[in-house]
């Protein structure tokens, strides 16, 4: 999750192209500070990807974050907001829509392999408008060919839509620490603990309890990233044992923190 106070992160500018100079675009970016761009949308699938730093995509139904190793795809059209952590380098793609038609069109987080991370850095070399019919050209082809066959993750955090329940996402996110259960959200609201979790399910399609998990989880990756220590990570989302925030991690992500990271 952005961090607390995010608002006061450095604003990104955006690239005022009026149309790609090649159906594949390379964009480095250096961001020793934390930042953020304004909701915008492009005409072209936005790949988000860095190669050190914690990248999250806002839309309007999640949050999709992207530690290395991991990319978030942005279809053309599509409303979204880009956060960085501290130290982020990027090594974006705009890609157009003519030569995506494998791709599915939602906002969704991909694998990137070792072999595509290695296609990415050298695609950030070669001059902006490459002969398409030669080498340059040819791997511009090779990276398409390696994210249409790039496994997706979900990384994602439903955001809910209830009004209501958006103020316990406001709290929480600020606050994920806190462990107010949703029998005392009921009474706060004027609802029953029932219809939150019926809302709850309806919205994002998890529990209260998973969804809250979830929330946590994804919010330790930037610090964990940094190199934060676990147990101090564990204790700031909430967990009362470094023991019991490994478990939930690696139920959620499939490895232990160190082994995510390495």
């Amino acid at each position: 999750m952005p961090p607390k106070g995010h608002d006061k992160s450095i604003r990104r500018s955006i690239p005022g192209l009026a149309s790609l100079p090649r159906p594949l675009y390379g964009r480095t970016e250096s961001l020793p500070n934390r930042a953020l761009t304004r909701r915008h949308s492009h005409p072209w699938v936005q790949l988000s990807y860095a190669i050190q730093g914690v990248l999250e995509i806002q839309t309007g139904v999640g949050r999709f974050v992207a530690p290395p190793a991991r990319a978030v795809w942005i279809p053309a059209g599509m409303p979204h907001r880009v956060f960085s952590s501290p130290r982020t380098e990027m090594r974006s793609l705009y890609i157009d829509c003519s030569v995506t038609a494998w791709a599915a069109p939602r906002c969704h987080v991909l694998g990137v392999s070792d072999l595509l991370r290695e296609l990415i850095r050298a695609f950030s070399q070669i001059p902006v408008e490459y002969d398409q019919s030669g080498p340059h050209g040819r791997l511009a082809q090779v990276i398409l060919d390696q994210l249409a066959e790039a496994p997706q993750f979900d990384l994602m955090l439903p955001l809910p839509q209830d009004s209501r329940l958006k103020q316990i996402y406001q709290s929480l996110d600020l606050h994920p620490e806190q462990s107010t259960t949703l029998g005392h959200w009921s009474e706060q609201l004027g609802v029953t603990e029932k219809t939150l979790s019926r809302l709850f399910l309806r919205d994002t399609g998890l529990t209260f309890r998973a969804w809250r998990q979830r929330l946590r989880l994804l919010g330790a990756l930037t610090p964990l990233e940094q190199g934060q220590r676990v147990t101090d990570v564990a204790l700031a989302c909430g967990y009362d044992s470094t023991s019991a925030f490994i478990a939930a991690f690696r139920q959620q992500f499939g490895e232990t923190p160190g082994e995510f990271f390495r």
